[in-house]
């Protein structure tokens, strides 16, 4: 059992950045692949990226490569997803998942473990 908690998440001016965190809890953080999904009103929950457990793979949605970078620390149970050069439509909530396994995924029910969500608000 993971718990997630999401965090960093506001309002931003178009071209902006920001940087999420996901906090976990337990003693087994190193053992999860970790995601970050949005979704926007209306809209499905959809990918946005990736990182396997160790964090030497990382993997992105089209929509985000080369504005955004995500990461891990192990020691300290917690995930970041940065994003630069942000868009009116990165709007959404923003996920934190978790799943057990070793490989790259982008589908949201593969994931068993989620946070609450953050909310990212981006103007133009």
């Amino acid at each position: 059992q993971v718990q997630l908690v999401e965090s960093g998440g506001g309002l931003v001016q178009a071209g902006g950045s920001l940087r999420l965190s996901c906090a976990a809890s337990g003693r087994t953080f190193s053992s999860y692949t970790m995601g970050w999904f949005r979704q926007a009103p209306g809209k499905e929950r959809e990918f946005v990226a990736t990182i396997l457990r160790s964090g030497g793979t990382t993997y992105y949605a089209d929509s985000v490569k080369g504005r955004a970078t995500i990461s891990r620390d192990n020691a300290k149970n917690t995930v970041y997803l940065h994003m630069n050069s942000l868009k009116p439509e990165d709007t959404a909530v923003y996920y934190c998942a978790a799943r057990v396994g070793a490989f790259v995924t982008t589908t949201a029910r593969n994931y068993g473990y989620w946070g609450q969500g953050t909310q990212v608000t981006v103007s133009s």
